[in-house]
């Protein structure tokens, strides 16, 4: 019989090194949701967001609603103190929720590296071992020494070679994995037989301080970009204000009134369709204007108020068996940039903003509005000629 697995993310509204960090945008993403995200593609069976703050609160329940897998509980303030303990929002939790559950994994959400198959990964230990919990570690091979002034795991005068060295294991406090009798007996994440998983040396950094965000930002970039590799483009995502249109909007008493669209790149996306590649809008705007626009053009993938671009390319992907490198997309600001890390093909206009044109793979010589779209389309036309 398989055991019931649920995720829990404990977030707290106030933190002193970074304020508001876990609402604060990596890559245009807010912090939770990356960690948030791993866990709804996981093993898990339910995620829990544990917080105080009423704003992630209300993120989470209009945001996620494509899935049943997340919920989001309140977190006393009691428990979201600077003083209180993970375990204290641990052991709450488990006292006040009903849900019934075999196995708890705890997730942090300063370890945005954190991916599905780590989750995975200590799932399948703890549940196919006798172990009592798991947690997540990384190896490295560093030297350390005592305040006094020895060394603590090697000779100086027999100072070892890298390839010789056994190196350290360090717990990089991204997973934790262990039954709920175990939690409620021990009142610790971690008792009994423990167990480890192995994480990549770069999910070492937690992210507490300005300089660990900068850091953990250039390397999801990085692990983004190394996964790219060419394929044939199958699919085109466009998001909308300042890709279709200049990012202008009239407004009159009523609300939203008008936007500029070029009919020219109605046309190029007529023929790209001709030429088998399926056209995708996403957008965080949910505009009757932009709908009667797709409408118009007869483009039925039309995604409107996606605040979280990246979760809903996942859901795409999983849902019709799209592999990320086989889409291209189009953006012009930073809520586009996770998704453009993602993609095989990232593209944007040359007037999208200066962190976007940095990152995009391609930058197209028109602006929004005057027929960026038609030369992203002749573009992706020209580069799939090599895959006939």
């Amino acid at each position: 019989m398989s055991k019931k697995s649920i995720g829990f993310i404990p977030l707290r509204k106030h933190s002193k090194g970074i304020p508001g960090k876990n609402k604060r945008k990596l890559l245009g993403r807010p912090l939770f949701t990356w960690v948030l995200t791993e866990a709804i593609f996981s093993n898990l069976n339910e995620v829990y967001v544990f917080t105080d703050d009423e704003e992630i609160i209300a993120y989470v329940e209009q945001h996620y609603t494509w899935t049943s897998k997340v919920k989001a509980l309140k977190r006393s303030a009691e428990n979201a103190s600077d003083t209180a303990s993970t375990e204290a929002a641990m052991l709450e939790f488990c006292t006040n929720e009903p849900t019934d559950f075999d196995v708890f994994c705890l997730l942090q959400a300063t370890s945005p590296l954190t991916n599905r198959h780590d989750i995975n990964a200590a799932l399948l230990k703890l549940q196919e071992s006798t172990l009592d919990a798991v947690l997540s570690v990384v190896k490295t091979h560093r030297f350390t020494w005592s305040k006094e002034g020895s060394p603590l795991n090697y000779d100086v005068m027999a100072r070892p070679r890298r390839q010789d060295f056994e190196g350290l294991l360090i717990e990089n406090g991204a997973v934790y994995c262990t039954y709920k009798t175990c939690l409620l007996e021990s009142k610790n994440r971690l008792s009994g037989k423990i167990g480890m998983i192995h994480m990549p040396e770069d999910t070492l950094v937690e992210i507490d301080s300005e300089t660990d965000w900068q850091l953990i930002e250039q390397l999801l970039i990085s692990n983004f970009k190394s996964q790219k590799s060419a394929r044939r483009i199958n699919h085109l995502i466009l998001d909308v204000d300042g890709v279709f249109t200049d990012g202008r909007v009239t407004f009159n008493k009523e609300g939203e009134f008008s936007k500029i669209f070029d009919m020219r790149d109605g046309m190029g996306l007529e023929i790209l369709r001709q030429h088998n590649v399926n056209v995708m809008v996403m957008t965080s705007e949910d505009s009757e204007v932009v709908g009667q626009r797709m409408k118009k053009l007869k483009l039925k993938d039309t995604f409107l108020g996606v605040k979280d671009k990246y979760s809903f390319l996942e859901r795409l992907c999983a849902e019709r068996n799209i592999s990320p490198k086989e889409i291209a997309y189009v953006g012009d600001d930073v809520n586009d940039l996770s998704n453009m890390l993602r993609v095989g093909w990232s593209l944007c206009p040359i007037n999208a903003t200066k962190t976007i044109k940095y990152h995009a793979d391609i930058v197209l010589k028109k602006a929004s509005a005057h027929g960026a779209i038609r030369e992203a389309c002749e573009f992706i036309i020209n580069y799939n000629l090599r895959f006939k």
